[in-house]
């Protein structure tokens, strides 16, 4: 028990003798049956004093008990002074408490305990929990008008009314705002060395993102420029409308799985291109072409932040968005308005028979998303790119025909 002087020993102290002074108590009178006719004042006092009950007052609270710091106080002497001969009289003893306020206080203050909120950190990993802090909130008022009737009353306890405070931020709530949005893959040539390094090179530097609320993000920003500084190595790229070899071949199939998964976690497109040839890797009109002129933007629509994982490893690539869902399902469709024959195959001179560029058919197609409710309804359905791809003549070495000379008989 946590216990606070209450002075007792003015029990026997010159405190409660005071002001009595010389002089006996008129015969025959006696005090909660104590006889004390014809006693000295002072020795009356005492006696009666001695079969009084000095009621303590305990606090009893979560953080523990409390004894109360009373005073007492009686009417002993002015009743001594003023009896009558012969009279029986009953003294009581008052509890007084002047520091109420401050020492109820003092026990709120140690059993009150602010609650915290539950937290998470994010990585390339993944999430970490940590879990919320239930605080604790004590009634004053309740406890001190408990304690005002208490002394006006014989009671000796009385208790603090505590409640859990439950933190605003917990970590059901944290686990709420950090569901799975959409996943999207692709898959890729593990084989193809140098291609394989810039795919996961890119896909590295992605990974642990996180986009605010209202929140842009940035694929050139985030990846950097594909140069052999930067880490970047050379395999095929499009350029001019041709495969050639560039510096940071196969970034583009990362921005553009990407944007797959952005358009199926109801990100905010607000900048994408398609590259001028068709890709094998996507749909037409759900590519996503990054340059050193052009980049993929992404904007984050809801209220909470939203995470970004993937991975590149075995031939697949993937990504995963994380968030708030608003209840909706987004989908993506593609289709091709028309295709271009390309012109007939070139053929070359070589040192032997192959194709050195395969033809390529051109086309026109459009994208759009739609968006479902939880019950499956189609809420809308809004197109996100018309675009031409551009045809490919293809090229074709072949080894001369040898040309036999003919002996002629004369």
């Amino acid at each position: 028990m946590k216990i606070m002087k209450i002075g007792m020993l003015l029990l026997a102290g010159s405190f409660f003798l005071s002001g009595c002074g010389a002089g006996t108590v008129k015969s025959g009178v006696t005090v909660n049956g104590v006889p004390v006719g014809e006693m000295p004042y002072e020795e009356a006092v005492r006696e009666v004093r001695k079969g009084f009950v000095y009621l303590p007052l305990t606090v009893h609270s979560p953080a523990g008990d409390y004894a109360a710091p009373l005073d007492y106080s009686d009417n002993l002497e002015s009743l001594l002074r003023e009896a009558k001969r012969g009279k029986a009289y009953s003294a009581k003893v008052r509890r007084e408490w002047i520091s109420m306020e401050d020492f109820l206080g003092m026990v709120c203050r140690d059993n009150a305990k602010e609650s915290v909120n539950a937290s998470l950190s994010f990585d390339k990993n993944g999430f970490n929990y940590f879990s919320e802090v239930y605080g604790v909130a004590c009634d004053y008022e309740a406890l001190l008008e408990n304690a005002f009737s208490a002394l006006m009353s014989e009671k000796t306890q009385i208790s603090l009314d505590c409640h859990a405070v439950v933190p605003e931020i917990t970590v059901a709530k944290l686990r709420e705002r950090t569901q799975l949005l959409a996943a999207f893959s692709t898959g890729y040539d593990p084989s193809n060395l140098p291609r394989s390094h810039n795919v996961s090179l890119a896909t590295e530097r992605i990974v642990g993102t996180v986009i605010e609320s209202g929140g842009e993000f940035s694929f050139n920003g985030t990846v950097g420029a594909r140069t052999e500084e930067n880490g970047y190595e050379i395999a095929a790229v499009i350029q001019d409308g041709e495969f050639v070899s560039g510096v940071g071949g196969g970034v583009c199939q990362v921005s553009t799985t990407l944007f797959g998964a952005a358009l199926r976690a109801g990100l905010e497109i607000a900048e994408s291109r398609p590259h001028s040839l068709s890709v094998g890797y996507a749909l037409p009109s759900q590519d996503a072409m990054v340059s050193e002129y052009s980049d993929l933007k992404l904007i984050n629509p809801y209220s909470y932040p939203v995470y970004v994982l993937g991975s590149a490893e075995g031939g697949i690539l993937s990504f995963s968005f994380y968030g708030m869902p608003d209840g909706n399902t987004y989908e993506v469709e593609s289709h091709v308005l028309y295709r271009l024959e390309p012109p007939p195959m070139k053929v070359v001179e070589g040192s032997e028979n192959r194709v050195v560029r395969a033809e390529r058919e051109g086309l026109a197609s459009e994208s759009f998303r739609l968006v479902y409710d939880g019950a499956g309804n189609l809420l809308s359905r809004t197109l996100i790119r018309r675009d031409t791809y551009a045809c490919v003549q293809g090229i074709e070495e072949r080894v001369p025909e040898r040309t036999e000379g003919v002996l002629e008989g004369g």
